[in-house]
């Protein structure tokens, strides 16, 4: 029989273990295909009164635990689902905890634009530090700055380059091709995405009157009579997007395309989409939407798939499919 000095002073294997909520199991899935990996066992179910119960189904001790979360669709739940599966995983002795969040939910409010308000892009980052957590990974925050609210790494992964691609493919006329920012705080993605398509950059000036709702004051650069491609971080009740985009039109855009990272599709979200005058809205997969009409998606599973094994073991990557990637 092994001594306990013996015992205590043997290494533990190295071991990783993927885990998803419930908020995005599909794009779990993907992920845990391309690393290899079954999804581990992890039992998520609701009190009567609608509290949160997480147990895993494994022991995860001495293991990277890999969470695989969206703050969407119930964000409150999603939320604390994220927040209660860290506990399990901490109290359970995992030796590290990444939470991987396609998308980043309360990211909007990341200052004080008037008195009296939260900072809740801040107060989540803070929740998760103290669930436990010891990395997170996510796609496109809605202002990059929010990576300077946690002290523990954070990797930013950016969908653009898919956007990017997708465009190219497509092969359109760059002379005739302008990527439009649909305001001044989304003008450097904006850039690097006409960068990618080697065509011209146009700003739209805004002002917002209130919550969901802006008006296009201007335009910055020349859109007339182009193929215009409007790019956004998010998609919420897409009331702002088809009133800017029918202003463009006033103002004598051709054919529009609008992509961005998000697609929450709030309320009429969809039906407006369907209804506005575009050619077609492409969203990543990081929150669930259902493909049809003018709506199409383009996965981001590869992206978080490569950041994970970055994370897990560096050596991985060269294993798991090519392709740049941010870290």
């Amino acid at each position: 029989m092994p001594t306990t000095d013996s015992r205590m002073t043997k290494g533990v294997s190295k071991s990783m273990r993927v885990y998803s909520g419930t908020a995005n199991r599909p794009l779990a899935e993907k992920i845990a295909g391309i690393l290899g990996v079954e999804l581990s066992g992890l039992a998520l179910e609701k009190f009567a009164n609608g509290e949160i119960y997480a147990r895993f189904d494994e022991s995860v001790r001495g293991a990277d635990v890999f969470f695989i979360q969206s703050i969407s669709g119930d964000v409150n739940d999603a939320l604390m689902e994220l927040l209660i599966v860290a506990d399990a995983a901490k109290r359970a002795s995992a030796r590290t905890i990444t939470a991987c969040i396609t998308h980043y939910g309360y990211a909007r409010q990341d200052r004080k634009a008037a008195p009296r308000e939260p900072i809740t892009a801040r107060l989540v980052a803070n929740l998760i530090e103290r669930a436990g957590i010891d990395r997170v990974i996510t796609l496109d925050l809605h202002q990059g700055q929010i990576q300077g609210f946690f002290d523990i790494p954070v990797n930013h992964l950016s969908a653009l380059p898919l956007f990017g691609e997708y465009y190219n493919a497509k092969q359109f006329d760059t002379d005739n091709l302008v990527v439009v920012s649909p305001d001044v705080g989304r003008a450097k993605a904006a850039k690097k995405l006409s960068d990618m398509l080697d065509c011209s950059l146009a700003i739209a000036h805004k002002g917002r009157p209130r919550h969901n709702a802006a008006e296009v004051m201007g335009i910055i650069g020349d859109i007339e009579g182009k193929t215009c491609i409007i790019n956004d971080d998010m998609i919420d009740t897409a009331g702002t997007l088809c009133a800017s985009v029918r202003e463009l039109k006033k103002m004598g855009a051709g054919d529009i395309y609008v992509c961005a990272t998000h697609g929450i599709f709030s309320g009429p979200a969809i039906e407006r989409l369907n209804d506005a005058p575009i050619v077609e809205c492409l969203v990543t997969d990081s929150i669930p939407v259902e493909v049809g009409g003018k709506i199409k998606t383009i996965t981001v599973a590869d992206e978080f798939a490569n950041a994970i094994a970055a994370v897990y073991d560096e050596e991985s990557v060269s294993k798991l499919v090519g392709g740049d990637f941010a870290l």
